[in-house]
């Protein structure tokens, strides 16, 4: 059943993922300057390409959110002049390309929320007190789904490339750290935010428990990105083809989307790209791509986690001996194989124990909230 009440706290903490956002991205940038000091212009030009690549891509998709909202309502009024959040298209248009569109979503969010929770709050009838609620949650949910493109596009990808730098050098500078600690806080933040936002906005979905559920479900989660990460750089550190490997796996999540027939996005090419987009996911964690029961996949996925950690580190003991017995070795083995155990055991702790689906439904996934295209929106999106 859908909490009809955003609450305050609610607002308050969107404050908050506000300004992690914003520190994600200058420690990044501020990272790749100081690469850029050093000389070190390879790892400042991927540094800043994965900073890049998360906001052209979250543009993109907000731009066409959002004229995808305005056209949904030109359908059922086609002789008004419709604007989305008090702005035309092209208005629209011109801030996403300025890269401000989910600066724009905050904005809006938070202005709307300000006044229904604190101005307006007493001045509406109850089912008018209800519908702006449900518009809150709604644009909490387009702005969950960005922030996880954002983190996997960007977070992710960051935290594999410096530390492959880390490994190489042997040391890392106090902004590497910096930017390592808000990219993990990053993509921790995005994954809860955006199930807690799924689970607020479909009506046929229990909301996800605060407390021990979100707890355990943010630990398997993080624990098995984390393993597969270090897999990641230590494959990176034996070899750098090994960046043929991630476009492999790559385009087998893609084109496994691609069989799936997503339909998330209107138009052909934008959904191509939110194939592409999901392909970069699967590389690092196991998301529920078309809303179907996920058993044999999600068993098949983590049994590839498995070998690929298992690989990382035989390959490492055997062509690099030398390092078996130092700290160094021994923690990445630690890490990896303890990451990976933990998040499996919360894993299935999670889906066993403390999932809040309801008896009588028969998965998750299902339409949502008829007509409504936000809603709509996020049902067609992965699901955690």
């Amino acid at each position: 059943m859908l909490d009809s009440q955003y609450s305050k706290p609610r607002w308050l903490l969107t404050i908050a993922g506000l300004l992690l956002f914003v520190c994600d991205i200058w420690t990044d940038i501020g990272l790749a300057l100081t690469y850029f000091l050093e000389e070190q212009y390879v790892w400042c030009g991927l540094t800043l390409l994965f900073v890049v690549t998360g906001v052209l891509v979250t543009q993109i998709f907000s731009c066409s959110w959002y004229w995808d909202d305005i056209n949904d309502v030109l359908m059922m009024k086609p002789d008004e002049k419709t604007k989305q959040s008090g702005m035309s298209k092209r208005e629209l248009a011109v801030l996403h390309a300025c890269g401000l569109g989910v600066f724009t979503r905050y904005f809006h969010l938070l202005h709307r929320g300000f006044e229904v929770l604190w101005i307006r709050r007493n001045c509406c009838t109850a089912e008018e007190i209800r519908n702006e609620h449900n518009k809150l949650f709604c644009a909490a949910a387009d702005l969950s789904m960005l922030k996880l493109f954002k983190a996997f596009l960007e977070s992710v990808p960051q935290l594999l490339l410096q530390l492959y730098i880390q490994l190489c050098h042997g040391e890392g500078s106090y902004m590497q750290y910096i930017s390592l600690a808000f990219s993990f806080l990053s993509v921790a933040w995005g994954l809860v935010d955006y199930r807690r936002c799924l689970r607020r906005s479909l009506p046929h979905l229990r909301e996800m428990p605060s407390g021990i559920p979100t707890f355990i479900y943010l630990i398997y989660k993080l624990c098995t990105i984390t393993s597969l990460i270090l897999s990641y750089s230590l494959l990176l550190l034996l070899s750098t083809y090994t960046t043929v490997g991630f476009i492999v796996l790559w385009l087998i999540g893609t084109i496994w989307a691609h069989l799936l027939q997503t339909n998330f996005c209107s138009s052909k090419s934008l959904e191509l790209l939110y194939r592409a987009v999901i392909g970069v996911i699967l590389v690092f964690t196991f998301f529920n791509v078309k809303g179907q029961d996920t058993k044999a996949a999600m068993l098949l996925y983590y049994s590839l986690h498995f070998i690929i950690n298992l690989t990382a580190l035989l390959l490492l003991a055997l062509l690099k001996p030398e390092l078996q017995m130092t700290t160094l070795f021994l923690t990445l083995s630690t890490l990896i194989i303890g990451g990976l155990v933990l998040g499996l055991v919360c894993l299935l702790l999670y889906y066993f124990l403390l999932h809040p689906r309801g008896k009588n439904r028969v998965a998750d996934e299902v339409d949502g909230l008829g007509k409504q295209t936000e809603t709509r929106r996020i049902t067609n999106f992965m699901q955690p």
